[in-house]
């Protein structure tokens, strides 16, 4: 079994010993927002292998002569893309489910779900005249 990439397991010490960084500069890192290792119940931080690999990534940037203003930028441009492409896969899955469900509509099929006792799960509007330059559009509710 993976242990989980966020969770919170080492020291301090440890952590500056597998980044190369100096415990004050994580601190510091931590103080500038860069960086939001776990706490303890006594106020110990704890880092995960997710917050090590992000510690490299600063040391990396700030070692190639990207300030640290630069370090956080790009941090902030790479988490954004993080989140786009994770909603961009979301769209397309909904966009394929979308059209298969207007596809069966329009072929008429019955999903084992759609069967006549079952609760119909098909949202979308019966299509009386199938028209291929016909446009749908499907809206949904914020979430």
């Amino acid at each position: 079994m993976t242990p989980d990439p966020k969770a919170a397991v080492y020291v301090i010490s440890v952590a500056a010993e597998l980044t190369g960084l100096h415990p004050q500069t994580l601190r510091t890192y931590e103080r500038m927002g860069l960086i939001t290792p776990g706490r303890t119940g006594g106020g110990g931080r704890r880092y995960s292998h997710r917050d090590i690999e992000v510690l490299r990534q600063i040391a990396q940037l700030t070692a190639a002569g990207i300030g640290i203003e630069g370090v956080r930028r790009i941090m902030q441009l790479e988490n954004r893309v993080e989140a786009l492409s994770a909603r961009n896969e979301e769209l397309v899955a909904e966009l394929e489910a979308t059209r298969e469900a207007l596809r069966q509509a329009r072929s008429g099929r019955r999903t084992p779900a759609e069967s006549p006792l079952a609760k119909p799960t098909n949202k979308l509007p019966v299509l009386r005249r199938p028209d291929p330059d016909m446009s749908v559009v499907v809206w949904r509710r914020g979430r």
